[in-house]
Order: C-alpha cells, then sequence, then structure tokens
C-alpha cells in the first residue's frame, strides 16, 4: 500500500469558495460540490434531462468522474424526477444501486436523464442513465427506490 497515493486520492480539487461560490446560506458543502454546474434541459411529467461538465473537484487525481459523485448525482436528480412528477416530497430513499459500465473524464459532458418508473401509495422508483453527451454512449445507469408515504408518527 502506498499512503501518499492514498492521501493525494483524497486531497480536495476544488477550495470551498470555489465549490460555495454564492449558494445561499443553510445549504450543505456536499450539495453544491455535487450539483454545481448542473443546468436543467427540460422537464416534464415523470421525466427530467440535465447535463454538466465533468470538472476537476469531480474526478480522481487520475482524471476520472468519481463513483460517489455520480451515485450523488442519481440521489439528487432521481429526487427532483418526483417533484416533475407532481408529488410534493421526494420521500426518503431506500435503495440506491449504480452500474457503471464506462468513464467520463475531466472536460467531458454528461447528459442525464431521469425517468418515473412507478410512484405508488408508499414506494416509487425512478431510473437515472449517464450518458456522454457527445455520442450518446451510456456510462453509468442508476435506479433509485423511495419511500413516499408521510410517517403517521410526524
Amino acid at each position: 500500500m502506498d499512503p501518499e497515493a492514498v492521501r493525494r486520492s483524497l486531497e480536495p480539487t476544488a477550495s470551498a469558495e470555489e465549490i460555495m461560490g454564492s449558494n445561499p446560506v443553510g445549504l450543505s458543502f456536499y450539495d453544491p460540490f455535487v450539483i454545481s454546474g448542473a443546468s436543467i434541459e427540460s422537464a416534464e411529467h415523470g421525466r427530467l434531462l440535465c447535463s454538466f461538465v465533468v470538472a476537476p473537484r469531480h474526478a480522481s487525481p487520475a482524471g476520472y468522474l468519481r463513483s460517489g459523485v455520480t451515485a450523488s448525482l442519481a440521489d439528487q436528480l432521481g429526487s427532483a424526477v418526483f417533484f416533475c412528477s407532481g408529488l410534493h416530497s421526494s420521500g426518503v430513499s431506500l435503495e440506491i444501486s449504480v452500474s457503471f459500465v464506462d468513464v467520463a473524464t475531466v472536460g467531458e459532458e454528461i447528459e442525464v436523464e431521469g425517468k418515473l418508473l412507478r410512484a405508488g401509495k408508499s414506494v416509487g422508483v425512478v431510473s437515472v442513465d449517464f450518458r456522454k453527451k457527445k455520442t450518446g454512449k451510456l456510462m453509468a445507469q442508476a435506479r433509485h427506490t423511495k419511500y413516499l408515504a408521510v410517517s403517521s408518527r410526524l
């Protein structure tokens, strides 16, 4: 094991100011870190299309998009699909699974499409596809299951 390589892989690639920018007070550090730079291209009932360019802060020292960033985007953008579907809450995550089939590098533009698969009384499911915008090649595919019912104990 190379401890120096481990340390380098955990070093931030952007400053807090670059990440937080002018985001409203109250947002956590991590949300702007991941979602900053993502733009909504279209939103319709049960479908959300976004894109973002892989920034250095999203990448490993080797320049590849980190899998955790992809999973976080699947969580955040997948949750937004429920709002596109007319629900007043995106619920609580029960399960998120991500299958990775290709890598993305710094500077590549990625298109993220979230689709509602099912929204029942208590459980909803969304699929989130990550594609390279230039080629349309699938990079990752996620499935996000959420508990939608409001607890009676609240």
